[in-house]
C-alpha cells in the first residue's frame, strides 16, 4: 500500500510540476511580449508605470466597447507576428 502511495505522490508532483513549467512558460511569454512591444524601453523599466498601464487597459476592455478593443488589437498583433515570420 506505501508503494502505490509513493507512486500515486510521483504522479501528482510530475502533474504539479507539468502545470508548474506550463505557468512559468506563459509568464516568460507575456514578458516578451512587454518587451517585443517596446513597453520596457518605453517606461524606463518602470514595473509601477507598466502596472499602472496594464490596470489602464483592464479598465478599458471592461468598458463599453472591451470586445472591439480586442478585436483591434488581435489584428494588429497578428500582423505584426506574420511579418516577423
Amino acid at each position: 500500500m506505501a508503494r502505490a502511495e509513493a507512486v500515486r505522490a510521483r504522479s501528482d508532483n510530475r502533474a504539479w510540476a507539468i502545470e508548474r513549467r506550463a505557468r512559468t512558460r506563459q509568464l516568460i511569454e507575456l514578458g516578451g511580449l512587454v518587451q517585443k512591444a517596446g513597453l520596457v524601453d518605453l517606461t524606463d523599466d518602470d514595473r509601477a508605470a507598466l502596472l499602472g498601464a496594464f490596470l489602464e487597459l483592464a479598465d478599458r476592455l471592461q468598458g463599453e466597447g472591451g470586445v472591439g478593443l480586442v478585436e483591434i488589437w488581435r489584428h494588429r498583433g497578428r500582423r505584426v507576428f506574420e511579418s516577423e515570420g
